[in-house]
């Protein structure tokens, strides 16, 4: 078949599946992640590549900026506290532990190399976490601590990344310079953010009854500020999440009703599409990342991937519970400005240490890996670091999405439905 038959085939399977899932009584991800797997392993079915630069150019502008767009401004600053330290302390900690394990019981895994696993895997997912948890009756303060530290995690774990490879090619390593870059590309990212937010609120204040034309502008503007920053060597993922977040609060002022629901109806769809396509891809790499390895070393390392997931679900499951406890007792000592909305219970903290799914982040670096070296000799263990990471997206993805909604049903208490 035809590159675009596949695609449309794909949008088929995609679109029936999601239309069955409620009554299969799956997360419609894993359902399509496993048809995505099955898929893959038909005969005639070519080799679909996932180039890197298309999935952060195509699919993460428009995702980040809806997801951000429709985050709660007040809440996400009430538990800022929590969201900064998943999204940056939590994710060099998983990459640190990570690549400890990787480095004393993976063959081949040098220090630099166990940091560029380590790294790969370090971050949650933002499309992973909202579509699973989507429905399930959460606090609006427990999606927003998610959803907020799966926007904002990424920029963390892409630097991890960056310097990591950079280690395994020759480059010395200063942890000055990393702190300084890391520093720079933030408040970078913040700057270009609110930059183009402003200008864009002052093109839409103008052009507001013009639903077609506004529209546009706001489909067309993730785009153009993820390519902006990216040239300025800013964090584009946190410049298309500031983007959102200063929209947001413009528009409950200015947006009618009207263009509103127009709106939200143009985004619901391009969003479900962006969703689904990105599952089943995930799905359709495994058929085709298996045949990289040798058969010996397969089940060899799905074992090792297995540990990882447990590795990373447990470092998260301390800092989340860690966190729990620092809020609570800089809440008694009035420290910090911590306001009783931003604590932590036993229920929630469980729940967001279980939500910490990988997703597509974590796939298109691992395949977006450097074939070669400097110097033209093969990138050590290539094959191996993006297996083990597909088998930990799809072990997070696949386990956690399954036992979360019920591990919610368990926590609920049944006097009050809704109050995780």
């Amino acid at each position: 078949m035809e590159n675009y038959s596949i695609v449309i085939f794909i949008l088929a399977v995609m679109i029936g599946l999601s239309a069955i899932a409620d009554k299969v009584k799956l997360p419609y991800p894993v359902l399509l992640i496993i048809a995505g797997i099955a898929v893959g392993f038909i005969p005639s079915i070519p080799h679909i590549e996932l180039n890197p630069e298309i999935i952060f150019l195509i699919f993460l502008p428009p995702l980040l900026y809806d997801a951000a767009f429709n985050i709660s401004f007040k809440t996400f600053k009430t538990n800022i506290n929590t969201i900064s330290t998943l999204a940056i302390t939590l994710v060099f900690i998983t990459a640190s532990g990570i690549a400890v394990f990787a480095h004393y019981v993976i063959p081949g895994m040098t220090w630099p190399l166990a940091f560029v696993l380590g790294s790969i895997l370090s971050a949650t997912d933002a499309v992973a976490a909202m579509s699973i948890t989507r429905g399930l009756g959460l606090s609006h303060n427990t999606n927003t601590i998610l959803e907020g530290e799966s926007l904002v995690n990424d920029a963390s774990a892409l630097v991890a990344y960056r310097f990591a490879v950079a280690a395994v090619t020759g480059t010395a390593f200063m942890f000055w310079s990393a702190t300084l870059q890391f520093g720079i590309l933030m408040a970078g990212g913040v700057l270009v953010g609110l930059v183009v937010g402003k200008i864009l609120s002052f093109i839409i204040q103008r052009i507001h009854h013009n639903s077609m034309a506004t529209i546009s502008f706001m489909l067309l503007t993730p785009f153009v500020t993820y390519l902006v920053a990216e040239d300025l060597h800013v964090s584009g993922v946190i410049a298309v999440v500031m983007l959102g977040l200063s929209i947001a609060r413009f528009s409950g002022k200015i947006f009618p009703d009207k263009l509103k629901q127009q709106s939200k109806s143009f985004w619901d769809v391009i969003i479900f599409l962006l969703n689904g396509l990105i599952f089943i891809l995930i799905g359709l790499q495994f058929p085709f990342v298996i045949k990289s390895i040798e058969s010996s070393l397969i089940w060899q390392y799905i074992g090792y991937a297995f540990a990882i997931t447990i590795i990373a679900l447990l470092l998260r499951m301390a800092r989340v519970f860690l966190q729990k406890i620092n809020l609570q007792h800089a809440f008694d000592k009035g420290k910090h400005k911590i306001t009783e909305d931003a604590l932590l219970d036993f229920k929630n903290s469980l729940i967001i240490s279980w939500s910490g799914m990988r997703g597509i982040v974590s796939l298109a670096i691992a395949i977006g890996l450097p074939v070669t070296l400097a110097d033209g000799r093969p990138f050590p263990e290539r094959n191996a670091i993006i297996f083990i990471s597909v088998v930990v997206v799809l072990f997070t993805l696949i386990g956690q999405g399954l036992t979360l909604p019920w591990l919610v049903k368990r926590l609920r208490s049944k006097d009050s439905p809704v109050s995780l």
